[in-house]
């Protein structure tokens, strides 16, 4: 199916580049100003050539530049139009789409507010549908409007009808629904295209066009368009009739005569956190979920909308998934606010109907329990995707091996080498995720089975005996193993096919950081909880890590100076070095780390990177230039992420970093589409997190960051099985069947989740990551986040880490400035979790911006290492700081 398809891309390239421009380019254009925007349209096809803020900023949201390339049919611009209609009664759709065959439109009059005004009927096939096009421009404000009639003697159903957009990123919210672009260096205005009207964002269409072209549509350079969708009905009956929409979907049924005006507005914010805000000034319906849309069955959420008509109802499907009740957090009467607990396991969308009849749908993910996910996870890993072939000849065998759902079977074979490899994201994220899962809940028979795998596959094989990681050890070279049946019905002539040559090359520094993250998980088991480790010292499994960063750092490997994703693990090493007093391997791993960040300061973009855009590299470059002080460059990477991370009420793109390309590397569906909550999700989340922790007040950060962490358990499925993204066409909307690269998202997930105690201006007492169950005279909070492991108090600016034992509950007193912590040895509800022989709590003071002094705990307790040693009695302990 893949080779038709792309056959068909290159025929449909061909006759693209064959053709003469039919957008009208060297007939010009109409230009004309709004109090905010530029604006120029293409005199014969009316469609927006280009808008640029009148800020002096030169940024123009339309990529102008690439428009020489893009006047051909076929090819998407913001003004054209699709639909498909039928006679009422018919089953056959008729389909109109004014890219397809372009002529000249017919010119209508612009007066009053009217700047611009076509009838589109040149440019489409002949159809019961009379569309006029108008640009307005009402109280100052740009608007696109479709005047769409029934030119008919008898009534229609329009069954979808959709407006391209060359912007992104969607809020798939019905009459609440919005675009948002937000331009990549992150500080400049970003635009918000709205409705006007009845014109519902009911579905996000992914926009086919030819490939094989100069502007390399669907490839990691460019990504693809999509299309507003007012009416998706005829898509989910036939093209998606296999997946479960966002939203209903809708039609509409004109009679004879009857015109219905459909339109975007087009809004430009003062800056990203001010996206909301408006929305507010535009009289749209804002929402702010506490801690998000990722929901676990044993956690509560706080959801808080703000519209000027009053909430009429509220609804959710399927029926039961969510309950809610009302709750009074809001200070102020322009929030409404309600509390909701998940209740059925899966996707979960609230309907919130509101008394001017507006409709707004908010999407919730529900998953078990938070700590039983991660049980799950564990669990799944080391037994469904456990490998233990000893006459395996590419020495794969003890391993947690790459699985693939769809069939419930381990992948021995694929023509990507490195996915049955055990080495680069897609190879080696399924034991990286099974090591990292041992750090935050350790099991004594996964960590004996991990064991196993470090000493006898990855210390060997997987990685030389001089710290080289090679890229994959499975390579297709039938000569050298005789013995072993290659599939024929898979294609070995692609170039990542690799021969054992290939494969066994140690250039790429990506693969280094897994292996590293591997050893440091094992070494902090072997460290607090040291009757499940038997096969080596945690002075072993430290010294392994520091080899690898050594090794990789040593000049002759490809990417080590660009940022590497779950590199943060390093920067948790470092500080164990510290902690151990381990100087000489403390200062090397600093001194390397310093060379690189000196690097980055050079550079406007921290995008380093094996691909021509990527957002792996931020994580990195946040983290060593907050270390060595670089606070210029640690700003650049906050404000790029924040670019490309939104907040929306949405769980798959809520704080979901824009990926695209990852599924040709790691996924079984393999092809260009925004990935939903692959790693960027976890990773990214990292700087946005610490960022947080310096400045405890910037609660927008909080939200962006507490959704990309919490979208790895979204991943895990009611087995265990975790994947590697979420497919977003609305084709698909369904888990990819690779484990793939899941394990980076899961470091992410691992180093940064926590409870975050919060007092919101807005809405007062605040604890993500756990309950909220009294906030007078004392805050008291029930942790019931996955990890049990941190613990953040904004107002003091102080972090609670534990590197053995779990957080139960916590009590702060805002008046005395103490913090009662309950510990405990094992986090409830995790199957087979390790008991921690003694509590181990290390406390940190992000900030000295509150003028908070550092928690200390009440005396009787000495420190190892750094960590407050917490003796336990009962298998539980209550200490107190302040």
């Amino acid at each position: 199916m893949r080779v038709a398809s792309l056959a068909a891309a290159a025929l449909c390239a061909c006759l693209a580049t064959a053709q003469q421009p039919s957008l009208g380019l060297s007939d010009g254009f109409i230009s004309f100003d709004t109090p905010t925007f530029s604006v120029q349209l293409v005199k014969d096809s009316q469609t927006l050539y280009s808008l640029k803020p009148k800020n002096g900023s030169g940024f123009d949201f339309i990529p102008t530049d690439q428009m020489t390339l893009r006047q051909y049919n076929g090819n998407y611009h913001l003004g054209d139009i699709t639909f498909r209609v039928r006679a009422v009664g018919s089953q056959a759709w008729i389909e109109g789409d004014t890219s397809v065959a372009r002529h000249t439109v017919t010119p209508g009059i612009a007066s009053g507010s009217t700047v611009a005004s076509s009838n589109l009927a040149p440019t489409l096939p002949s159809s019961p549908l009379n569309i006029t096009r108008r640009w307005v421009v009402e109280n100052g404000t740009l608007q696109l409007l479709f005047d769409v009639a029934n030119a008919a003697n008898t009534s229609v159903e329009i069954g979808a009808l959709g407006a391209p957009l060359d912007l992104f990123d969607p809020y798939i919210g019905q009459d609440a629904g919005y675009v948002q672009v937000t331009p990549l260096l992150g500080t400049l205005p970003p635009l918000v295209v709205t409705p006007v009207g009845k014109s519902p964002l009911e579905g996000w269409r992914f926009l086919p066009e030819a490939t094989n072209t100069p502007t390399a549509y669907q490839s990691q350079t460019f990504e693809a368009l999509y299309e507003w969708q007012f009416h998706t009905l005829a898509y989910a009956e036939n093209e998606w009739a296999n997946a479960t929409p966002w939203n209903a979907p809708s039609s509409v049924t004109l009679a004879p005569g009857q015109t219905r005006t459909y339109g975007l507005q087009f809004n430009l914010a003062p800056s990203i956190r001010e996206i909301e805000d408006t929305l507010q000034a535009v009289a749209r319906p804002v929402v702010v979920g506490l801690p998000g849309y990722i929901l676990p069955m044993d956690q509560s959420t706080k959801l808080f909308l703000s519209y000027a008509s009053a909430v009429q109802n509220l609804s959710v499907t399927p029926a039961g998934a969510l309950f809610w009740t009302p709750n009074t957090d809001a200070r102020s009467d322009a929030w409404v606010g309600y509390t909701l607990t998940g209740h059925t396991w899966g996707r979960a969308r609230l309907t919130v109907a509101y008394a001017d009849g507006t409709v707004q749908t908010v999407h919730y993910y529900v998953t078990k329990a938070a700590t039983t996910v991660i049980a799950d996870l564990g669990s799944f890993l080391t037994t469904e995707q456990w490998f233990d072939e000893p006459s395996d000849p590419f020495r794969r065998s003890p391993s947690v091996i790459s699985y693939d759902r769809s069939v419930n079977a381990v992948i021995k074979d694929d023509e990507r080498a490195w996915i049955p490899g055990l080495s680069d994201e897609a190879g080696a994220g399924s034991w990286l995720a099974a090591t990292m899962k041992q750090f935050v809940q350790p099991n004594a028979q996964e960590v004996a089975k991990l064991e196993q795998y470090i000493n006898q596959t990855l210390w060997g094989s997987v990685q030389d005996s001089d710290g080289s990681v090679k890229m994959s050890v499975y390579f297709y070279q039938p000569s050298l193993v005789p013995n072993y049946s290659y599939p024929s019905t898979i294609d070995w002539g692609n170039w990542w096919s690799w021969d054992q040559e290939a494969s066994f090359a140690t250039n790429r520094a990506y693969d280094f950081v897994h292996v590293t993250a591997a050893y440091w998980a094992l070494y902090r088991v072997a460290r607090n909880y040291p009757s499940l480790v038997k096969v080596h010292t945690w002075q072993w499994y430290l010294n392994q890590a520091v080899l690898t960063v050594k090794r990789m750092t040593a000049g002759d490997v490809g990417y080590a100076t660009d940022g590497l994703m779950d590199e943060t693990v390093i920067r948790f090493l470092l500080a164990d070095l510290q902690r151990e007093g381990l100087t000489a391997n403390a200062s090397l791993v600093e001194s390397r780390m310093q060379t690189r960040a000196k690097l980055w300061a050079t550079e406007r973009f921290p995008f380093g990177s094996e691909m021509a855009w990527d957002s792996t590299g931020q994580e990195g470059v946040y983290l060593w230039s907050t270390y060595f002080n670089d606070t210029t460059t640690a700003q650049n990477v906050i404000d790029s992420i924040i670019a490309y991370d939104p907040t929306v009420p949405h769980w798959g793109y809520n704080g979901n970093a824009r990926r695209y390309w990852d599924n040709i590397y790691g996924g079984k569906l393999m092809r260009i589409e925004r990935q939903i909550h692959h790693y960027g999700s976890g990773l990214n989340a990292l700087p946005l997190m610490a960022q947080f922790e310096l400045s405890p007040t910037d609660y927008y950060l909080l939200r962006v960051a507490y959704g990309g962490l919490s979208g790895p358990l979204s991943n895990i499925d009611q087995g265990g099985f975790a994947s590697a993204s979420f497919h977003s066409f609305e084709d698909t909307l369904a888990w990819d069947a690779y484990s793939g690269d899941y394990g980076p998202n899961f470091v992410g997930h691992a180093l940064g989740i926590g409870v975050v105690l919060i007092e919101h201006p807005e809405f007062g007492w605040q604890a993500l990551g756990g309950t909220l169950t009294a906030s007078t005279p004392t805050v008291q909070v029930q942790v019931l986040d996955s990890v049990r492991r941190r613990v953040f108090i904004a107002p003091l600016s102080a972090r609670l880490d534990l590197d053995a034992g779990a957080f139960e509950s916590f009590v702060f007193d805002p008046t005395a400035q103490t913090l009662t912590v309950t510990i405990t040895a094992a986090p409830e509800g995790a199957s087979g979790a390790a008991s921690a022989p003694q509590g181990r709590l290390v406390v940190t003071q992000t900030s000295t911006a509150s003028g908070a002094r550092l928690l200390k705990p009440s005396a009787g307790l000495v420190q190892d290492a750094g960590a407050w040693v917490v003796p336990f009695k009962d298998g539980a302990a209550t200490v107190v700081l302040s």
